[in-house]
């Protein structure tokens, strides 16, 4: 650094040398040490000062801010930060925009603070900092079909297993079902419970907002704390699925359609919170269902697999939702597919046909509304709520769970709510496919972990939870 701080100072100065013999009688009274030191620097243009520093890097760049006014200056521009932050070689897509999202409306914590007018101006050199110092965490998406598990630095989840535990239940055997899953899943990440705070995201539970399910919902999530503080971990934090993938989207508000292992579950949020008195719709159709009426339709056509396994990887790679169903059944829909040593095999109206039922639940036999109408009658609890003064927080429709990834879901459902609800409700009516895929809650999760202020406003500690300070039913 110091040799390019050099050779940029001798070019200024031989461009400027006409300029300094001019005025050689009051230049010959400075001493040579001060023309020489980095204060000399304060005669350089901003913008040459700022393309240096963009080349040294964020860590060189704070070490110039001591040197001298002008570093300082340009070290402490936002601009500078958002350019470090953009060009930073990360595998996770849209950094820059999740950090401005989270820092901005995450930072401090449950409930979530609301902006009236324009956000608040962050010093983003000082968050860069503080995100450097923020430890690492364990993070646990406890999906109801799939487990995934990681480090908050990581790229991406670090371990995946099938869940054998049923959060909803809160059965006696609890605690010592609790304690096998996490003591399963800390042995196979290789890590000390008591090393690092853990960020939990759990299937959400105990839909209704009758008393006893407030009951169900608190009796549920002390268990998870006395378990993991039995355990030695430092701070817990813990929220539900919904929320997590709402933040993964960039939203505080919105619903959220998580298509689980059983069921599927039609989410309103506002700023952060579960709104159950308006009233979260549940489907008793979801992925297991979806996998096994494919196999049904793929033992039609003497297609037989031994393992469900494999037919979820078929609807993982060739099924899809068509935009209009009875057009698609006109159509050569044909693909073919290699699944390991069962060889390859050409499926073609399965591939629609699968993802359908989401719609249509009755060509699975299923008794239960389709998606769409799942979600239209949320959406017309939340207009007729009438929570704040326009109807814009339930207009993004954020889709979370493996299954939603299905190519063409969001665009089908987007498309049967505009002719399904009126003009008044419809409008702006925008679906969000799942931000990171079936990952999503585990990167709402990862958001969190990595704020500038975790563990503090967002996690529990041991001392806390025992003095019933700071627990708030966030799912």
């Amino acid at each position: 650094m110091t040799t390019l701080i050099r050779k940029v100072w001798e070019l200024v100065s031989s461009r400027t040398v006409s300029s300094s013999e001019s005025t050689s009688s009051s230049s010959s009274s400075s001493s040579p040490s001060e023309t020489a030191g980095f204060g000399a620097f304060d005669r350089l243009p901003t913008d040459l000062l700022m393309q240096i520093v963009r080349l040294v890097g964020p860590k060189e760049a704070v070490k110039l801010s001591v040197v001298c006014r002008a570093w300082r200056c340009v070290v402490s521009e936002n601009e500078l930060w958002i350019f470090f932050l953009k060009n930073q070689k990360l595998e996770e897509e849209n950094y820059w925009e999740s950090f401005a999202f989270s820092e901005t409306h995450l930072r401090f914590g449950y409930p979530l603070q609301t902006f009236s007018g324009e956000s608040p101006q962050l010093s983003y050199m000082g968050i860069y900092g503080q995100r450097v110092q923020v430890p690492g965490s364990v993070i646990i998406d406890g999906g109801s079909g799939y487990c995934k598990f990681g480090w908050s630095k990581y790229a991406c989840p670090s371990g995946r297993s099938a869940t054998f535990l049923e959060f909803g239940n809160v059965e006696s055997p609890m605690y010592s079902r609790l304690r096998h899953f996490f003591v399963t899943i800390y042995s196979r990440m290789q890590v000390k419970p008591s090393s690092q705070p853990v960020v939990l995201s759990i299937p959400i539970c105990h839909y209704d907002d009758t008393e006893s399910a407030k009951a169900s919902r608190r009796q549920l999530k002390e268990a998870i704390y006395k378990v993991l503080f039995d355990m030695n971990v430092p701070a817990v934090c813990a929220i539900n699925q919904a929320t997590l993938a709402l933040y993964a989207a960039r939203q505080t508000s919105g619903i959220v359609v998580n298509i689980g292992f059983q069921v599927t579950s039609i989410v309103p949020i506002l700023n952060g919170k579960v709104m159950r008195k308006v009233g979260v719709e549940v489907m008793g159709l979801g992925a297991l269902k979806l996998t096994g009426f494919l196999r049904e339709l793929l033992q039609q056509n003497n297609i037989n697999f031994d393992s469900l396994y494999t037919v979820r990887t078929v609807k993982e790679k060739l099924c899809y939702v068509a935009e209009d169903y009875e057009a698609e059944l006109s159509k050569n829909t044909q693909a073919s597919f290699g699944a390991g040593g069962e060889g390859w095999f050409t499926i073609s109206k399965e591939r629609f046909q699968t993802g359908e039922i989401l719609f249509q639940p009755k060509l699975a036999g299923v008794r239960t509304m389709g998606l769409h109408q799942a979600v239209a009658l949320c959406m017309e609890h939340c207009h007729s709520a009438e929570l704040t003064g326009d109807d814009a927080w339930f207009k993004t429709v954020v889709l979370s769970g493996g299954t939603a990834c299905l190519p063409g879901l969001a665009g089908r459902l987007e498309k049967e709510l505009h002719g399904l609800l009126p003009p008044s409700v419809s409008n702006g009516i925008t679906v969000i496919p799942p931000p990171y895929g079936a990952d999503t809650a585990w990167f709402g999760a990862k958001m969190i972990s990595n704020l500038s202020t975790f563990p503090g406003p967002w996690c529990m500690t041991k001392k806390q939870f025992r003095q019933k300070s700071k627990i708030k039913l966030m799912w």
